[in-house]
């Protein structure tokens, strides 16, 4: 292995190392969720030499002045100003759902009216209609961190890969009975996972437009998915009240998480990809251990259907949205918001 050159990462904290193996360019990524203004650098650098033999005596200083640039950037004062900036109507049906690219400058819609459009953020301006699709445009996603391509899922059973430079179909990827309705890429983007009414999950190949693997096992339509940080497990929820965890290698289920009395909305690994948590139709958000499948703790408070749960980048916090709804002066505020801290 050759190191060949370092990306610094502000939040959360860590550096990614670009290397040399077998011939082809790899990543890695040094977590460094725990730094403070106080770590003391040079103590830190040895502890990642002790860890990571990338990292040899005549990088320690190049990573040393990597750890001051975190430090001096937790060290400033944000000072955040929230104002309405644009708004942009194009579509001629509701809208189902939207992303941004990893830098911020674009983003995507999907829409009843059957497409993606892509969007300049700064200007508003159009610089994509992506049609093909012949019902709903449920769930798109650009190939994050990269940027370069979308991936579209639909009601009409199919998932489209697209270029997000000039807007050309790249693959359809056709194999689900029913509807499609979550989708992601890895992190190394090769592969796009879709989940489907039809109670299975897929993998695709996104060089090849092939499928990889179909992860079978639920009894009920896959309602969210998520991979972990590396790419190599691929979390499912489903209407059939469980989680369930695939190593994405052999498309092998791990561990069902069994606890929920109710559908499941939405699944999250945390950043380190220790902890999974999880929103149900049953009012409740657990949190999961991933090595060993055990419910380590049920966040409870919310009166009606929890729809969405997300970590924090730190994975120390969570943030639960639900169904409540507390009397007629509160009926346009659908959606309660509570932090959860982890003990």
């Amino acid at each position: 292995m050759k190191l060949k050159r370092f990306f610094l990462r502000y939040y959360p904290p860590g550096i990614i190392l670009e290397f040399e193996k077998g011939g082809y360019l790899r990543t890695k990524s040094i977590d460094l969720l725990d730094l403070t203004p106080e770590t003391n650098p040079d103590e830190l650098v040895a502890e990642i030499r002790q860890s990571e033999p990338l990292i040899t005596e005549s990088r320690a200083d190049q990573v040393k002045q990597l750890i001051f640039r975190l430090q001096q950037k937790q060290g400033q004062q944000d000072h955040h100003r929230f104002c309405f900036f644009k708004e942009l109507k194009a579509h001629i049906l509701p809208l189902t759902n939207v992303a941004f690219d990893k830098s911020g400058s674009r983003f995507i819609t999907g829409s009843y009216d059957r497409t993606c459009r892509v969007w300049d953020t700064a200007s508003g301006t159009e610089l994509h209609t992506l049609e093909g699709h012949r019902n709903v445009v449920y769930a798109i996603a650009f190939n994050n961190p990269y940027g370069d391509k979308i991936a579209t899922g639909s009601f009409d059973k199919t998932c489209k890969l697209w270029c997000a430079e000039t807007g050309k179909c790249f693959h359809t990827f056709r194999g689900h009975i029913a509807e499609i309705v979550c989708l992601a890429f890895n992190p190394q983007s090769t592969l796009v996972a879709t989940g489907s009414m039809d109670t299975t999950a897929k993998l695709w190949d996104v060089e090849t437009g092939e499928e990889v693997a179909t992860l079978t096992g639920h009894t009920a339509e896959v309602l969210s998915l998520c991979f972990n940080t590396v790419g190599s497990q691929l979390v499912t929820g489903s209407f059939d009240h469980t989680v369930a965890i695939w190593d994405v290698a052999s498309g092998r289920r791990v561990h069902t998480l069994i606890g929920h009395r109710g559908e499941i909305s939405n699944v999250q690994f945390n950043w380190d990809c220790s902890l999974i948590v999880t929103g149900s139709m049953d009012k409740t958000c657990k949190l999961w251990e991933t090595v060993s499948g055990k419910c380590v703790a049920t966040l409870v408070g919310h009166k009606e259907e929890v729809l969405d749960v997300c970590f924090d980048l730190s994975g120390q916090t969570i943030a639960t949205a639900s169904a409540d709804e507390e009397g007629q002066e509160s009926r346009f505020q659908d959606v309660l918001c509570f932090l959860c801290h982890m003990l």
